[in-house]
């Protein structure tokens, strides 16, 4: 690859979170090992103030540690933290986007103009956006912000504790650009991260958004301690939803996309070990006296939940093509996460269950609001052919 290029390749990661600093690590070790890339690597830093009173970009460049998003692990020396974007970028020809999609378009409109002309992109962001003609990937968001730079995706089932911890993992990168696709290898390909490659942007970019979703339904499925049969339930459920909505729209992308480590493996730790899980069983064992969003506060120092916000616009999009009842699990961790409704829904609308009755509870509110949030206590029945019994083995998590 060194001899492609006249210059060596100088890398930008855009983003300084768990995830950003966990993969900076791989990244900064291979751009000092091998000859085609600069050794310097520039991070991206949202500035921020530590209780000591300095700035987290300088506690970065003088310790060499995340103390605030990533505690307790090194970073190589030759990772330099920036917190002005234009600098951060300047002359890069590779950018890695580690950020939550939200702020995007920001970030994007301060790129144009400091990059190299031959620049390329990755997006490691896990999520979705829409516009009036509907579904709009994270990857074709930055490509159209950035005058239509050629833009992969790094999806798989990385959990970013354990991949700063040197734990054997792998990663899926889809492309539309061979020579880009294997580029990028080798900025990330390492012999405990091993990254596998496919030709295909749009599977491995939705499959990596999606999963987020199964894992509220893993982790509402654990807050009701339904046990591991349940579970197994619900994760090839949501597989299955996640590959419908995915071909139904983009046929072309195939069956092996799906096996790769973008796909099941993704949703499989997730479900078990990452933060969309951790904050959904938490929500179900506070029985209502914490939303969603006051635990993302409490749970996450700073992070951010994909999973709720690619719920919600997987649901706008659903409605407003009217496919929303054609994916039972999605529309009910929807209902659960921001209707209120009772968790045990989940079971009903997945299985042979049916809601019985209903009534109504309030949660205690935020100081300021108007009126307290109201939500939704169902009771369910098995539906049989000989007839209906109410169940008794789900505990009734909403029972105050």
């Amino acid at each position: 690859m060194a001899q492609d290029y006249e210059t060596p390749r100088k890398i930008a990661i855009i983003g300084s979170g768990n995830w950003g600093c966990a993969i900076a690590k791989i990244i900064a070790k291979n751009a000092e090992r091998l000859g085609h890339l600069d050794s310097r690597v520039m991070m991206w830093v949202y500035e921020e103030v530590m209780e000591d009173g300095r700035k987290l970009t300088e506690v970065m460049n003088d310790t060499h540690e995340n103390v605030k998003y990533l505690p307790g692990y090194k970073l190589p020396t030759n990772l330099v933290a920036e917190s002005c974007i234009e600098k951060a970028v300047a002359g890069a020809n590779i950018l890695v986007f580690v950020i939550p999609h939200q702020f995007i378009g920001g970030l994007c409109e301060k790129i144009v103009g400091s990059v190299a002309s031959d620049c390329i992109g990755v997006s490691l962001i896990k999520g979705l956006d829409f516009d009036a003609n509907g579904l709009v990937l994270i990857s074709d968001l930055i490509s159209a912000k950035l005058g239509g730079m050629d833009i992969s995706v790094l999806m798989g089932a990385n959990i970013a504790s354990e991949v700063a911890a040197g734990c054997f993992c792998e990663s899926t990168i889809g492309y539309r650009n061979e020579d880009h696709g294997r580029l990028l290898k080798t900025v990330f390909d390492d012999i405990l991260f091993r990254v596998g490659l496919v030709d295909n942007v749009r599977g491995v970019e939705i499959c990596g958004a999606l999963k987020n979703v199964v894992a509220l339904g893993a982790g509402f499925s654990d807050g009701m301690k339904l046990g591991e049969n349940c579970k197994a339930a619900i994760l090839r459920i949501g597989f299955d939803e996640m590959r419908k909505f995915i071909q139904t729209r983009y046929p072309e992308v195939t069956d092996a996309t799906f096996f790769a480590s973008c796909g099941i493996a993704d949703l499989i730790t997730t479900a078990y070990g990452g933060r969309n899980h951790k904050v959904a069983e938490a929500y179900v064992l506070a029985e209502g006296r914490k939303t969603m969003d006051q635990l993302e506060v409490e749970m996450l120092n700073g992070q951010k939940l994909q999973g709720t916000l690619t719920c919600k616009e997987i649901h706008i999009i659903l409605e407003r093509e009217q496919q929303v009842e054609e994916y039972p699990l999605f529309a009910s961790i929807y209902r659960i996460a921001f209707e209120g409704w009772n968790p045990e829904s989940m079971i009903a609308s997945v299985g042979h269950f049916k809601i019985e009755e209903e009534s109504e509870f309030s949660l205690p509110h935020e100081a300021g609001e108007s009126s307290p949030q109201k939500h939704i206590k169902r009771r369910l029945a098995w539906k049989t052919p000989g007839g209906e019994s109410p169940i008794t083995a789900l505990p009734n998590v909403y029972s105050h």
